[in-house]
């Protein structure tokens, strides 16, 4: 299978049916927030991330793809992008962000193919 934005890349050690709501979120830079929410749902799996008082009262969708590795016992999951990448996003709507083919697409142009 061909990695992409919206996938788990199998060398982040995500394991299928793992709940992330509550990990902490760390940018290649520095902590982020805590997981919102999440989905696997293959081709479609992203993060919502509540970004706390560091971007106060804003909440962030990442496609999966920008995750590098998830520790599990940590319960910490580790970006490929920097908190400057995740400030500066397009905003996250959350009516629209399920069935927005649009919205998705601005989101997959901003981020790009994932990272090694």
């Amino acid at each position: 299978m061909t990695d992409t934005i919206w996938s788990f890349a199998g060398k982040t050690g995500y394991q299928a049916g793992t709940d992330l709501t509550g990990f902490d979120v760390e940018a290649i830079d520095g902590r982020i927030g805590k997981v919102d929410k999440h989905s696997e749902e293959v081709g479609s799996a992203y993060l919502v991330v509540d970004t706390g008082v560091w971007i106060f009262g804003r909440h962030v969708l990442l496609p999966a793809g920008t995750i590098s590795s998830i520790d599990v016992e940590a319960t910490t999951i580790y970006l490929s992008r920097t908190k400057d990448d995740i400030e500066h996003a397009p905003e996250f709507d959350r009516d629209k962000h399920l069935d927005d083919d649009a919205y998705h697409q601005q989101l997959t142009g901003y981020y790009g193919a994932p990272h090694s």
